[in-house]
């Protein structure tokens, strides 16, 4: 057998294990887990805003994942519950994100449920919190000389209001918006995401808002 053919065979076989281990094994161990009966689909604004924010890269400076108080302190932070694989089941592509540049997005809906706070906040965050790092959208709104009927518009605060003009939410802005106050997991963690004969982490019970 020659050497490229045993490199060959030997690669075949390193991506097999690998595809089994990281998307068979877990995609059988998740087919069961169903949503809670709290968490409703997106709706399609919703869905609209979600494509929104991936369009944005806010999963590079956001997560939606809280993890075990055993190791971290986001419970201590007033984020949620631990979250379980039942809370993404109508997210595809899943985006729980890694950075955390940005506190994470899990449950903002219920922390922060102002749609005006979050409008103020996408068009210029400084505005809100004077030492945020956040980029501000402004491409996501219109200034107009006069509000139209129909028109969202945004309370900006001086010095950050165009003088003359108001600050107008483009669809855009309103989906995304839609779809960060429907980040809101702050049922109980549903029982059918546990193995049997376990028993949930210390800090699972429901927390309420965060």
């Amino acid at each position: 057998m020659s050497r490229v053919l045993m490199l060959l065979i030997g690669a075949l076989a390193a991506v097999t294990f690998a595809a089994v281990v990281l998307v068979a094994v877990p995609k059988a161990l998740l087919a069961e887990v169903k949503p809670p009966p709290q968490l409703k689909p997106y709706t399609a604004e919703q869905a609209r805003g979600r494509a929104v924010y991936m369009a944005n890269g806010c999963i590079y400076c956001h997560t939606q994942q809280i993890r075990d108080p055993a190791i971290t302190t986001d419970a201590q932070r007033g984020w949620g519950r631990p979250s379980v694989p039942a809370d993404y089941y109508y997210d595809q592509p899943h985006l729980l994100g890694t950075m955390r540049t940005g506190p994470d997005l899990f449950n903002v809906g219920a922390r922060l449920p102002d749609p005006q706070w979050q409008l103020l906040h996408l068009y210029q965050p400084r505005a809100l919190v004077p030492w945020s790092i956040m980029p501000a959208f402004p491409f996501l709104f219109e200034l107009k000389a006069q509000a139209a009927p129909g028109d969202t518009v945004v309370k900006v605060p001086a010095p950050y209001a165009p003088p003359g003009q108001v600050v107008v939410a483009k669809p855009e802005a309103l989906a995304l918006v839609a779809y960060l106050l429907s980040l809101n997991h702050t049922y109980p963690s549903p029982e059918s995401a546990r193995p049997e004969g376990t028993s949930p982490p210390k800090g699972q019970v429901a927390q309420g808002g965060s």
